[in-house]
């Protein structure tokens, strides 16, 4: 059966278009229950065994939720307990258009057998597609088409019925929905009551998010917040001028303030500043609001405080004294002075389940509590929870409902429990989770693309590549490493030069485009080094396997050969895919100790000293060019092997080797970034580095200003000359700190596609186009660059998202997102085992350096253990001391929420 529409449509030159659009119906499209004796059936998916115990329904009954219960309860409804539910595609269609997020999840559920939940496509059934009345508008015509279908399957599914008798449960949270299916005979329930009546698991109470009638019954009835404007109003003001919009990011060290980075043309953004409760009119981190802009005579600085939210003193919604008088006003900051703003509306929430832990109520059998986010940039959450005695000292994670203006608070619901906290295992998936980090098994899906064992380089593999199985490879890595995806080679030549060789692991080979092993690697974007653990971006078959350059195994690779004369000039470049077979894998240490030691001559030692020599020329260059040497203190653990505890902690020792190998790594990614620009200079993926803006070095200059320094920092060039020159007698260390506070005026380097971006340059390396070819195994940006320089090279053929630039922008997006995640990861994880090892030490006396002084407190660097953190000067218990602060003093400016230190790969400099 077919229906069809035709109109006209003009196009852009003036003509008409007709265009028919057809919608085909059917009547043979199965119901999806066992109990069906009138469909085609195919592999049941509805039970008949479907009664969940329920004091409303003592029958047995398939659930049907409309969108806004999917959109809204999606964590009841991915509980064991909810099985046997039908999602109509009316509201499968629109759960995707509305959230992603949720669309995911809902397709995760579909596709546990164990779930039982049956996708019936209505709208190309003959007896439940309808069409839109004229003046009903989308969501109306769609509540219809969800209370047509469950119509039908009641009708349906009559002579199925048990002696109990069969029922369909229309779930809906929305009124007028409720009221005309109860009209047309349907069983109809809130969720809430629905939930409410369950007798197994009454915990999933808990879980219940809070509809919009709900939300008022714990609200006070004064207004704490101005209203959010509509979104058609903030539209218009945004087309006017009179609003801007941008992305709203709480401060990690002052819950009162926050920035918008107003999104302008091209890469132009603005920074504007948020103060006081009212101001940020109950946006979350990562919103995206419209602010309007303050009169500049209301223009503040950034405040220098360090302020917390340390929550309501007792259980009243609204707080107390204190905090009626922090919703009056901000903490006035008294640096120079910013364009400040107000949040007037939100244009998209960018809530996510939060990790923390639950801030018990002090009044007895009291149900509401606070729960404290593990992200100090999210507020508190108030939430209902009726297990509150058995989640204390637990990390829970919480969703957020809704913040209505009477509620101090966003209000929210109990998600599930992690553990205990402190506990490894359980902290360890905390920061996973609150960093966005894929971490889940890989599906059989994606494993079903490895390739077979045992596998072996074929003669088909050896006729496309070059032989340099005979050539003395060696790797050097850091100590245990298995992901081994670089190796190098250098050798004399007969006419004085030497050949140098960087050989990648060809890991493009194993993962085809388009395939699902394909599109886990560039949705996970990148390998994580968490303190012993690894979370790969490729099965470990690839990563510590079949792509690792391990000694003494052939091993595909492509590679990035130079002729090199005595003074380090490249006369000539050449890539190729091959074969190789690694002599040596060494750690940093171990090469040095050969290049060290005299009595040692053999081809392994020799080719090091050769790489290592025009490292050092090649370095020197670079430096002569501008490229910076920062410094970030680096912590490395030692774990011990059973119980996985850190037993010691020592700052990262950098070698000869270790700039060895990174100068060479440099040299084959701007080599390889030149090669693919050359041949496809629309759609090369690229890596840029932007120059900060000069108010980016206020904490550097400040600084430096403390010991009568000046720091040039008009290109990089002069702000490397002016580190180098910047040493102070008797203070050896001022340099390496002046060097850590520079990483903090860095802007993040980021990837980019080449026909959708002019400036290609790379600030820190002073490089004019720069790539990342160099570690496949563990980044999806390398894999894409070989693809690109394969073809360039006729070594592979081309496919369509390759060569479009828009799609080649967008995984550049989400490469950025995950690579700076990672970074937060990593991070977390080596603040915690930080923790661990000084848990259990007591009180240890050691060097401190102030880093940046603010109002009530001190940030503080111990360099020996990598260590910075806060000291108040204020104490509850005991008097303030007698301080006088004066912002003119150096290390005054905020330092950055989310530092822009180098990036780093294991040991390796990962620029």
């Amino acid at each position: 059966m077919l229906k069809s529409k035709t109109f006209v449509k003009k196009t852009r030159s003036g003509g008409i278009m007709k265009i028919v659009r057809e919608h085909y119906l059917r009547d043979d499209i199965w119901c999806g229950s066992e109990f069906c004796t009138e469909c085609k059936q195919d592999e049941s998916v509805l039970q008949k065994d479907a009664c969940i115990e329920s004091n409303l329904c003592v029958f047995p009954h398939y659930l049907l939720p409309d969108t806004n219960v999917v959109l809204s309860q999606i964590d009841i409804l991915e509980d064991p307990l909810i099985k046997n539910v039908i999602i109509l595609q009316t509201v499968l269609q629109e759960v995707r258009h509305r959230s992603a997020p949720i669309y995911k999840r809902l397709k995760d559920i579909l596709h546990d057998k164990e779930k039982h939940f049956y996708t019936f496509t209505n709208e190309h059934h003959r007896e439940t597609y309808i069409e839109r009345e004229p003046g009903e508008s989308a969501n109306d015509r769609n509540d219809r088409a969800i209370r047509v279908s469950t119509k039908w399957y009641s009708d349906h599914l009559k002579n199925a019925r048990t002696e109990e008798g069969l029922r369909i449960v229309l779930l809906t949270n929305d009124r007028e929905n409720k009221d005309k299916s109860e009209e047309a005979g349907l069983l109809t329930y809130r969720c809430e009551e629905y939930i409410k009546s369950l007798i197994a698991n009454p915990e999933l109470v808990d879980r219940l998010a809070l509809t919009n009638d709900d939300k008022n019954d714990i609200t006070s009835s004064k207004v704490l917040f101005p209203e959010h404007l509509p979104l058609s109003r903030i539209q218009s003001g945004i087309k006017s001028g009179t609003f801007l919009q941008g992305t709203f990011r709480a401060s990690r060290d002052n819950y009162l303030e926050a920035t918008v980075f107003v999104h302008g043309e091209g890469d132009e953004s603005t920074e504007v500043l948020i103060q006081g409760l009212q101001n940020l009119n109950r946006a979350v981190h990562q919103d995206l609001v419209a602010v309007e802009m303050l009169p500049q005579n209301q223009w503040v600085g950034p405040s220098s405080v360090v302020l917390q939210d340390e929550g309501p003193k007792d259980d009243d919604v609204t707080g107390d004294d204190e905090e009626e008088k922090a919703l009056k006003g901000a903490v006035v900051g008294a640096g120079p002075r910013k364009p400040t703003a107000r949040v007037v509306g939100i244009i998209k929430r960018n809530w996510r389940p939060f990790c923390g832990m639950l801030f018990l109520s002090q009044i007895k059998e009291a149900t509401r509590h606070l729960f404290t986010p593990a992200d100090r940039r999210i507020p508190r959450i108030r939430i209902e929870t009726r297990q509150a005695s058995t989640l204390a000292g637990q990390r829970i994670m919480v969703a957020i409902d809704g913040w209505p203006k009477h509620s101090r608070y966003p209000n929210g619901h109990f998600v599930r429990s992690l553990g205990c906290a402190g506990d490894k295992e359980t902290e360890t998936e905390v920061l996973l989770l609150e960093h966005d980090v894929p971490h889940q098994d890989f599906s059989q899906a994606v494993l079903s693309f490895l390739p077979k064992m045992p596998w072996s380089i074929t003669e088909e593999d050896m006729a496309v590549r070059e032989d340099l199985r005979h050539l003395t490879v060696c790797s050097v890595d850091p100590p245990g490493c298995t992901d081994i995806d670089d190796a190098l080679h250098c050798r004399d030549l007969p006419n004085g030069n030497q050949e140098v060789g960087v050989h990648i692991a060809d890991v493009s080979h194993f993962i085809r485009p388009g395939n699902a092993l394909d599109q886990e690697a560039a949705s996970r974007g990148t390998t994580v080094y968490l303190t012993g653990r690894r979370i790969d971006m490729v099965p470990e078959l690839l990563s510590s396997n079949l792509c690792s350059l391990r000694c003494n195994v052939e091993r595909l690779a492509f590679s990035c050969i130079w002729e090199i004369n005595e003074k380090a000039e490249i006369i000539k470049t050449r890539f190729a895919k091959s074969v190789i077979n690694s002599k040596a894998s060494l750690t940093y240490a171990e090469a040095q100790m050969r290049i060290d030691d005299t009595s040692m001559n053999d081809d392994i030692t020799k080719s090091l000293r050769g790489l290592n020599r025009l490292a050092k020329i090649l370095k020197r260059q670079r430096i002569e060019k501008g490229a910076l040497t920062l410094s970030s203190p680096e912590v490395r653990f030692h774990i011990d092997s059973e119980t996985h505890d850190p037993i010691d902690l020592q700052t990262k020792e950098l070698k000869d080797t270790n700039s060895m190998v990174e100068e060479f790594m440099l040299l084959a990614n701007i080599s390889v970034a030149q090669k693919i620009y050359e041949e496809f200079s629309e759609c090369a993926l690229l890596r840029k580095h932007p120059a900060p803006p000069p108010s980016n070095y206020d904490i550097l200059n400040k600084a430096a200003k403390s010991k009568n320094l000046v720091i040039h920092t008009d290109s990089a060039k002069a702000l490397a000359d002016s580190l180098d020159a910047a040493r102070v007698d008797n203070f050896p260390y001022f340099n390496t700190l002046l060097r850590i506070l520079a990483t903090r005026c860095m802007m993040q380097a980021v990837y980019f596609c080449s026909g959708m971006d002019s400036d290609f340059h790379h600030y820190g390396l002073a490089s004019p186009i720069y790539t990342h070819f160099t570690s496949p195994i563990r980044r999806y940006s390398d894999i894409i660059v070989h693809r690109l320089l394969a073809v360039a090279i006729g070594a592979d053929s081309t496919y369509p998202d390759l060569m479009d630039k828009h799609k080649q922008s967008a995984l550049c997006n989400n490469l950025n997102y995950r690579h700076k995640m990672a970074q937060y990861a990593q991070r977390a994880s080596v603040a915690f085992h930080t923790q661990l090892f000084f848990k259990s030490r007591g009180i240890m006396n050691e060097e401190g350096f102030i880093l940046f002084v603010r109002k009530n407190a001190i940030i503080i660097l111990i360099p020996k253990f990598g260590l910075e953190g806060t000291v108040f000067f204020e104490n509850k218990n005991k008097p303030s001391p007698k301080l006088v602060f004066n912002d003119e003093i150096p290390g005054v400016s905020v330092a950055p929420s989310e530092p822009n230190e180098p990036e780093a790969k294991k040991a390796k400099l990962d620029h």
